[in-house]
């Protein structure tokens, strides 16, 4: 009995602290499932900078030593200071004549082109505004590793507070005789609606 009782305590504490912990991610992720559900009817006007510039000298003859791996980072520090262009260490795609920096991120886009042998640079940047944002923070688009690792952890935790959630059920339902009837739809209704209008 005093085992029992202790096991109760025990998942209490962990559904409670799983729903603390994951209380805002749900309602984002809520809120973000609703508006990928109707991306296609919610209006967004993308904003779109576009920089032309020229690199100096010594910047092009660090650029024309190279030939894999991310930009001289002389060249990272110039695009940062000058245009605010931040690249990190993001591998770039070495030609001959031309080195490409895709620069992907959550809610928009971004590239940038330098031409080998003359030095002009050319970046072009787009942000599609919050909603997009929030929507690729939910799929983890272009958000790099430790956003995954913080959604991998997150979905841990939702399992948690499901599954001490549902031993719960089990001990309170002879109090609450519609329990198990609400549990039952709520299984059964998701595969109903994709048999009958999913195909």
């Amino acid at each position: 009995m005093a085992a029992t009782s202790f096991l109760r305590i025990s998942i209490r504490q962990w559904h409670w602290v799983s729903s603390a912990f994951c209380l805002v991610g749900m309602i984002l992720f809520a809120i973000t499932g609703i508006t990928l559900n109707h991306a296609s009817s919610i209006e967004s006007t993308p904003h779109t900078i576009s920089i032309e510039a020229e690199l100096s000298a010594g910047l092009l003859t660090a650029l024309r030593q190279k030939e894999e791996g991310p930009l001289p980072l002389a060249v990272r520090h110039w695009l940062a200071e000058q245009h605010s262009i931040v690249t990190s260490s993001a591998a770039a795609e070495w030609e001959d004549d031309e080195v490409y920096l895709a620069l992907p991120r959550p809610g928009g886009d971004a590239w940038l082109s330098i031409d080998r042998s003359s030095g002009s640079l050319i970046y072009e940047a787009t942000e599609r505004g919050w909603i997009s944002y929030f929507n690729d923070l939910h799929k983890g688009r272009n958000t790099g590793v430790a956003w995954q690792w913080f959604l991998d952890g997150f979905a841990v935790v939702c399992l948690i507070f499901c599954l001490s959630g549902l031993w719960l059920l089990t001990q309170y339902a002879r109090q609450r005789p519609g329990t198990w009837p609400v549990t039952a739809l709520g299984v059964v209704l998701p595969f109903i609606i994709l048999i009958l209008t999913v195909h």
